[in-house]
């Protein structure tokens, strides 16, 4: 009737109004020259930029991201810690979305909803990401939601990473050949090698510093000269406000601190390290007080090099702020995961082997090898003979490793614990893609269902990649509500690109556009 169809119109323009902004980015993707480590390579840039352009955004805007690739590959961005609400085609890997074919372009439409925080992007295909190609993404609250520090007097992204002088086709061939890759050359802040970029600040003034590791292997300590770091976020998490000398941040992590700049007029050391690395890499940016008339100097403040339960300790003393409102106005404590029955336990040991002659690497001993069809499509036009759901176990099986394209079946809506065991000798980094999750326990050996005592039930802290230590285990819980195909991997990439990783469906039967 007349009267239902002017409803139906008033309801469109109700929402029409009330929809969130748009940002429209258009992004050209080429290689150029590039000089990091002194040495020229062939780096991937973004509209003529190493690293890329920063991403400003505010919760839930919508993110219209056209690419050109004008590589002479496939080539994907991927969004790391931006959740993609039931959107995981738009994730941007290999499991998900068709590459990007060269001379051609893709249009990513994002919606950052319902988060806050500092994230950053990266090109997930073949060995891309060790030539660029990255760079920071920022999600600031909306401007009625309160903010639990006062305004920063500026906002910097850091984005540290250890580095290769070996160009990516190099590095990508030797892990094709079956080989390890050798220990990295030196590390980049913001692409730039020992005393390369520099930030200036006003002095008295307190500024925020997003600070993300976007390397490829190392765990990195990071320090300021003089200078004490209040951590006030994590991945989207607003935290308990501890004050830290230095912070550990391991491949794939997202931090942010504030900085007051509260000493004498001169410049200061920023500093990056590997740590756990016999060989400790080192580099050095600047910081610059606007009034200052005397260059850096003094030794390079020091930071620890293997004290693996220093890093234990400080991860454990990195807890949700209950109080403070995150996206949304509520508290972040209003939700009380730690009350919440598991209805499913999943147990994931990583490994290294040999098959085939070829180094590779497994999750319960299956080493994943990507399909032609992006599992997300084969799901969603049912695609026969593309994948198997529950080709990947639950529990570890001891047997030998073997190659499959893993997928492991979730239900929608369920709420699991993840045990990450780590018996290897390295610190290892897993990341999930379209999930935020309760770090709540970590801590040596192996985990038995006895270590749930150890558990933090209260204010652990919220993310989307942790660490695991050697020999030791980190649990997590997570509450499926996002539907889609996820990725779950390591962020070592040579071991991710040999197959540490895997897709787990979170599936229910009713379809979504």
């Amino acid at each position: 009737s007349f009267w239902q169809g002017y409803v139906v119109l008033l309801a469109l323009a109700v929402v029409v109004k009330a929809e969130s902004p748009y940002r429209f980015f258009d992004w050209n993707v080429t290689y150029g020259d590039i000089f990091p480590l002194g040495v020229r390579q062939q780096g991937i840039l973004i509209n003529g930029q190493f690293p890329g352009p920063d991403i400003y955004s505010v919760t839930n805007d919508n993110l219209i991201i056209n690419v050109q690739n004008n590589l002479d590959e496939p080539f994907l961005l991927s969004w790391n810690g931006l959740q993609q609400r039931r959107n995981s085609y738009e994730d941007g890997v290999y499991g998900t979305t068709c590459p990007i074919p060269p001379g051609k372009n893709f249009t990513y439409i994002l919606q950052v909803k319902d988060q806050i925080g500092s994230f950053f992007y990266f090109p997930s295909l073949a060995f891309h990401k060790a030539a660029g190609g990255f760079g920071g993404i920022r999600v600031l609250s909306r401007p009625r939601i309160p903010v639990p520090f006062p305004d920063p007097a500026g906002d910097f992204t850091l984005l540290i990473g250890d580095w290769f002088k070996n160009d990516h086709r190099q590095l990508k061939a030797m892990l094709d050949g079956g080989h390890k890759l050798p220990f990295p050359d030196g590390i980049l802040i913001n692409g730039h090698g020992p005393n390369g970029a520099s930030f200036t600040v006003e002095q008295g003034k307190t500024y925020r510093f997003r600070i993300s590791n976007v390397g490829l292997q190392n765990s990195l300590n990071f320090r300021i000269q003089c200078h004490k770091m209040k951590l006030v976020e994590v991945e989207g998490t607003h935290t308990v406000q501890t004050i830290y000398e230095s912070l550990d941040v391991h491949v794939g992590q997202s931090y942010s601190v504030l900085v007051t700049m509260d000493q004498a007029a001169q410049d200061f050391y920023i500093v990056a390290s590997t740590r756990f690395t016999d060989n400790i890499l080192s580099t050095t940016a600047t910081l610059h007080y606007s009034n200052s008339n005397k260059a850096v100097s003094g030794p390079i403040p020091a930071g620890p090099t293997d004290q693996i339960d220093w890093s234990l300790n400080q991860a454990r003393s990195i807890r949700t702020n209950l109080t403070a409102s995150g996206p949304r106005p509520n508290p972040q404590g209003s939700y009380h995961y730690g009350l919440i029955n598991i209805t499913r336990t999943i147990k994931l040991v990583s490994s290294a082997a040999q098959v085939n002659g070829k180094q590779r690497y497994a999750v319960n001993s299956v080493s994943f090898v990507p399909t032609d069809t992006p599992l997300k499509l084969a799901d969603y036009f049912k695609i026969g003979g593309v994948f198997r759901v529950g080709s990947i176990p639950d529990n570890p099986t001891g047997q030998n490793m073997y190659l499959d394209t893993s997928v492991m079946g979730a239900d929608y809506r369920a709420f699991v614990e993840i045990v990450f065991e780590n018996h290897e000798n390295i610190v290892q980094t897993w990341h999930i893609d379209g999930y935020a999750f309760w770090v709540v326990g970590m801590n040596g050996g192996v985990w038995t269902p006895n270590s749930r005592e150890e558990y933090n039930l209260r204010d652990a802290v919220s993310r989307s990649t942790t660490q695991v230590y050697p020999k030791s285990w980190t649990a997590i819980y997570m509450a499926l509500d996002n539907v889609g195909m996820w990725n779950v991997r390591s962020e070592f990439w040579a071991r991710q690109y040999l197959g540490q990783q895997f897709y787990l469906r979170v599936y229910t039967p009713v379809n979504s556009l």
